[in-house]
């Protein structure tokens, strides 16, 4: 039996994998003024820690992103192991800064979080066009979703640093290979990618009301 499991367990792929911790994820609203919205931040990490594998696989190209998305992790992460009871809810870890008045600060949970949510923003947007436009080059996707996602955001450096590596983007085959869709078809990946897209999309707009926007948004 535990053998039977564990062969399972081997077939998921990235998206699979994915789905499962989002499906985690559930967003409490709260009844009356007393109390906070409760979005959980484990299952949202996790998914960014994905994130890291699949740009693992694909090579040097997203390196300088796939960094970033590590240090954000892990200063949440840190964050959250000093009092998981309650800094197991994002939403805490942004009042607490919020109080202290350390959400501006350069290396604060608030930008973090704001960094990592760009980047899931991003992940969705280019998985909702490779779904719709699997013939296309990956190249021209991953622009397209950098220029309406991450872009906004960037400084030149940042920008031109990304037309760099834009050059490595590795071909569609090499891509879906990354995220373990080597034995799909396409209609059983797209499958996967609607259903990622789905529970992804209320995450972020959660997420999204509850950041300080004004406080933490300046351009990388």
């Amino acid at each position: 039996m535990k053998r039977k499991r564990h062969e399972m367990e081997k077939k998921k792929t990235e998206l699979q994998t994915a789905i499962e911790e989002l499906s985690l994820v559930i967003i409490t609203k709260p009844v009356d003024s007393t109390e906070t919205t409760h979005i959980p931040l484990r299952p949202i990490l996790s998914f960014c820690n994905l994130i890291i594998q699949v740009f693992d696989k694909i090579g040097p190209t997203m390196a300088v992103l796939r960094q970033d998305i590590d240090q954000n992790i892990q200063r949440l992460e840190k964050v959250c192991e000093t009092y998981p009871c309650v800094y197991s809810n994002l939403v805490e870890i942004l009042n607490k800064e919020r109080n202290e008045g350390t959400s501006k600060m350069v290396a604060s949970c608030s930008r973090a979080l704001l960094w990592l949510t760009r980047t899931m923003d991003f992940t969705a947007g280019l998985l909702r066009l490779l779904s719709k436009e699997m013939s296309s080059k990956m190249e021209e996707l991953v622009e397209q979703c950098y220029v309406e996602t991450l872009k906004p955001h960037h400084g030149w450096i940042a920008s031109a640093a990304f037309k760099v590596c834009l050059k490595l983007v590795p071909d569609n085959k090499t891509f879906m290979d990354a995220i373990g869709a080597r034995d799909q078809s396409y209609e059983t990946l797209r499958e996967d990618i609607d259903t990622l897209s789905s529970l992804l999309t209320p995450i972020l707009k959660e997420t999204s009301i509850v950041l300080p926007w004004p406080e933490v948004s300046h351009h990388a």
